[in-house]
């Protein structure tokens, strides 16, 4: 049997076993909680396995090796960086969104900004999470269609509708039990990797040896890079709708705070691994284009390992996409079906348009994949957009008062056009569009703060004066 057939035969069977674990919880998926909660709580640790498994997709998994390739093992900040942002999510707002008993950010908002923030919200949120998908399609397509010797559109296709059809089974249970498989496999394929790698090279000291010394800084890549990476990863994690989505589906608020801590434990590693697998491709295959670094080791080596990176990544590619049409899906029943065309609250109805939009969430982005060149940058213009909403996230926790509604829309549609612009511009000045995506709602929010003290002050003086 060649190579290839057994790979894929490897692949097809991972697909089989995540076909069967969806339909074996189907039935937790008979109403529109149990189809968007799992309808039951989940372990901490569970959730932070699915946590970890939905913030690492193909571009953070390749991205990582390709930046590695170039500047060494500083690229793991990439990764690094979420880690950071799980920490400061549960030690400031995992318990907080879980005691408010929201399970969509736009409905979190709306609890402080009013109502007119939860569709601005779940507007920017719902384009953001499909841009995502589109980007996943798109890069993961192409992955796979290079490693497996498939052709690209069916690639895209396969892989969209299989992700498709497991979460509109399954629903939130199967996302939840998929994923932490996804993770192990993920994590296993990195690790399998970086070891061959290694070793292939001669040890760590050959790989220390043959590379530059900079490889080995932990600020090769610049901190400006690296700042900008925290600010639009910890942004992503505080203000993204399946984050909350799975915070919501443990028992107790300490439960969703050590969640977060179980996906930082898991993120750090993968980080370092994806980067190692970069450099020792580095030294192993010079002169690459940096793209290949991964997947170059990953075909040179025994035919049951590249398996076993395969479905390591096709476990990145459904394990983000799975997340990111259950959330867009849940974001559209509560926020504009139930409003509109459900007030009479019929369950039965709910979970029908469930289905529906979680369906068309995740095939819509597979056509627009087919025609996607360029997608990959977009999907860190999507991270930046839900940064702007982290700030209102922090100020809606820990600064109620700090602003106003009508404030809290303008910034969110302010951060949408400026951040946008400043993308399209190509980041002028070497700015990032992540500090202008914080920097419109912190500005808007305070000079409100600010016009409404210098209003209300003048009141408090003629009240003083008639007081006495």
């Amino acid at each position: 049997m060649s190579s290839t057939w057994i790979v894929l035969l490897i692949v097809v069977g991972y697909m089989a076993v995540l076909a069967t674990l969806s339909y074996v919880v189907r039935r937790a998926s008979r109403t529109s909680e149990g189809f968007a909660s799992g309808g039951r709580v989940f372990p901490a640790v569970l959730i932070g396995f699915l946590l970890m498994s939905e913030f690492i997709g193909t571009s953070a998994t390749l991205g990582t090796a390709q930046e590695a390739y170039s500047v060494g093992i500083s690229a793991a900040w990439n990764v690094v960086a979420l880690a950071v942002g799980f920490v400061l999510f549960s030690f400031f707002v995992a318990r907080k969104y879980k005691a408010l008993g929201e399970n969509t950010i736009s409905g979190a908002l709306a609890r402080f900004y009013g109502e007119g923030v939860r569709t601005a919200t779940s507007v920017i949120m719902t384009c953001a999470l499909l841009i995502v998908a589109v980007a996943i399609y798109a890069s993961g397509g192409a992955i796979l269609s290079n490693l497996l010797g498939i052709d690209r559109t069916w690639a895209i296709v396969v892989v969209g509708v299989l992700a498709t059809v497991y979460v509109v089974v399954g629903g939130m249970r199967s996302v939840v039990y998929t994923n932490v498989l996804h993770a192990v496999m993920k994590l296993a394929a990195v690790a399998v990797l970086a070891g061959i790698g290694v070793s292939r090279v001669g040890g760590l000291g050959e790989l220390r040896a043959a590379l530059p010394a900079t490889a080995f800084s932990v600020d090769g890549v610049g901190w400006g890079q690296i700042f900008a990476w925290l600010i639009a990863g910890v942004g992503a994690i505080f203000a993204t709708q399946y984050v909350v989505q799975a915070v919501t589906t443990v028992r107790d608020p300490g439960r969703a705070q050590r969640a977060g801590f179980y996906s930082a434990l898991m993120l750090v590693p993968f980080g370092i691994l994806a980067a190692v697998v970069g450099m020792v491709a580095a030294v192993l295959y010079p002169g690459i284009d940096s793209i290949d670094a991964l997947p170059t080791l990953a075909v040179d080596v025994h035919p049951l390992v590249t398996g076993l990176v395969m479905c390591g990544l096709v476990g990145a590619i459904l394990g983000s996409i799975a997340a990111l049409i259950i959330g867009s899906a849940t974001l559209m029943l509560k926020d504009f079906y139930r409003p509109y065309f459900n007030r009479a609250g019929d369950d039965r109805k709910d979970l029908v348009f469930l289905r529906v939009a979680t369906f068309a969430a995740g095939v819509v982005p597979i056509a627009l994949a087919l025609f996607a060149s360029n997608v990959l940058a977009v999907t860190f213009l999507a991270k930046s957009l839900r940064a702007a909403l982290a700030v209102l996230i922090v100020l809606m926790f820990y600064r109620p008062g700090y602003g106003s509604s009508r404030g809290a829309v303008v910034s969110i549609l302010a951060a949408l056009v400026a951040t946008t612009g400043w993308f399209l511009a190509g980041d002028p000045f070497g700015i990032d569009n992540a500090y202008v995506a914080v920097a419109c709602p912190l500005v808007i929010m305070t000079v409100v703060h600010l016009l409404r003290r210098r209003r209300a002050a003048p009141d408090r003086l003629l009240v003083g004066e008639e007081a006495s």
